[in-house]
């Protein structure tokens, strides 16, 4: 845990790259194979450090999980335990994703509050409100949320934000409860999507996925299946802005390029040149980046894991720009650790402004979550110098191979071990 990213400035990177599955799906998916007894296979998973944690989990559980490269099986007894491991959930906030399918198979789950990167505040008010009104009783208790019922029934639920993790445990407790959920205000990223087509394919019967509204007609049994995970929107994303940042040419594929819409839209903004095919598209940026201003907001917003990306790009940017952060309150300590590399900005509540300069100046800097430690490296590729990037364990569960693909790329990166 105490290795470091040695990252020299000055390549222009060029060349091809393809993302692997969504780590903000996969780890979702892993959890909702809970709901069907027997072995449900998961291809296209990212090589990332937070697979093997919910494996773990789910081995509490009493499930049988076998990592295969990109390939994961998980295999689910007929009789699933609902206390989920505190030493396992507390390393990772996806854990809380059991919650919902313990609660609908057991109809009781207890999970341990859950760890994860410090960028803010995530209550689990709404994923508590949505299964009491499906007809669970929940309660925070020695540090675990737990909930029980006698019986789960269909509801009309409305969330006051379209919380992705809320909107995934409501979701996979309605697929096993009596009669019909009607659930909005939904979260709507293309992961949302992907976990409504997996439980589809496992019986569900839900409509609506990827728009506000979404229904679900309660099933008696749900049963394993076979499901692909959808590309990883945030690392094409890193990808993009890479490009963009060290006016380099890098293709990317394994993505639906409509996913990352606003997002390739606001790098044409900054001077980009992009091209998008059906899987994939070409970021080409050939002069510095002109200013441009970013609000974060629920997909199809800009999304809150790209800011760190966006903050890097107009760090280095001609003119100024001012990003506003509408989803997590502590995701500007980033931008204290860019200051360290001569970065000209200022904080206002949720807005940061930043005037773009020449050139970073390379220093140490210290990751605090996994999308600011990727945000520090494309940071240290444009610095004067090495920029020494601590606590890349963050990136290591977000980012496979991170390291190899971009000295593919043409950068110089070195992990430091210790």
């Amino acid at each position: 845990m105490k290795d470091s990213f040695l990252v020299t400035g000055g390549a222009r990177l060029v060349g091809a790259v393809r993302v692997s599955g969504a780590k903000n799906s996969v780890l979702k998916l892993m959890s909702a194979a809970l709901l069907a007894e027997g072995t449900t296979t998961l291809t296209n998973c990212p090589e990332i450090a937070d697979v093997p944690y919910m494996a773990e989990v789910l081995r509490g559980l009493g499930a049988e999980v076998e990592l295969e490269g990109s390939k994961v099986q998980i295999t689910v007894p007929d009789q699933v335990e609902h206390n989920a491991d505190f030493d396992a959930v507390r390393q990772f906030r996806a854990s809380v994703a059991v919650l919902g399918p313990l609660t609908a198979r057991c109809l009781k789950a207890r999970v341990a509050l859950p760890g994860g990167d410090a960028i803010g505040s995530r209550p689990l008010d709404m994923h508590q409100s949505g299964l009491e009104k499906l007809g669970a009783t929940t309660r925070i208790e020695h540090g675990c949320v737990v909930a029980e019922a006698q019986r789960l029934r269909g509801a009309e639920i409305k969330l006051d934000f379209p919380s992705v993790g809320a909107t995934e445990n409501i979701l996979t407790a309605a697929v096993l409860a009596e009669g019909t959920t009607v659930l909005d205000n939904a979260a709507r990223e293309p992961e949302i999507v992907d976990l409504c087509n997996m439980l589809n394919t496992m019986g569900a019967k839900i409509s609506g996925g990827g728009s506000n509204t979404i229904t679900v007609e309660g099933v008696e049994k749900l049963n394993p299946t076979t499901f692909e995970v959808v590309g990883d929107r945030i690392v094409a994303g890193t990808w993009a802005y890479a490009a963009a940042m060290t006016q380099g040419d890098i293709t990317v594929g394994g993505i639906d390029p409509q996913h990352l819409h606003l997002v390739l839209e606001k790098l044409k903004l900054a001077g980009a040149q992009v091209e998008t095919y059906p899987q994939g598209f070409r970021v080409v940026q050939n002069e510095k980046p002109a200013a441009v201003d970013y609000q974060t907001l629920p997909f199809p917003g800009f999304p809150t894991d790209l800011q760190p990306m966006a903050i890097a790009l107009c760090t280095v940017s001609n003119g100024l720009s001012v990003i506003t952060e509408n989803i997590f309150e502590s995701r500007f300590r980033f931008v204290d650790e860019m200051m360290r590399l001569g970065a000209d900005a200022s904080i206002d509540g949720h807005h940061v402004v930043l005037r773009g300069v020449k050139e970073l100046s390379s220093a140490p800097v210290w990751s605090s979550d996994i999308r600011a430690g990727a945000g520090l490296v494309l940071a240290g590729l444009v610095a004067d110098g090495v920029t020494e990037v601590h606590d890349v364990y963050h990136i290591d569960r977000g980012y496979p191979g991170f390291e190899d693909q971009l000295r593919s790329l043409g950068a110089t990166i070195e992990r430091k071990v210790r």
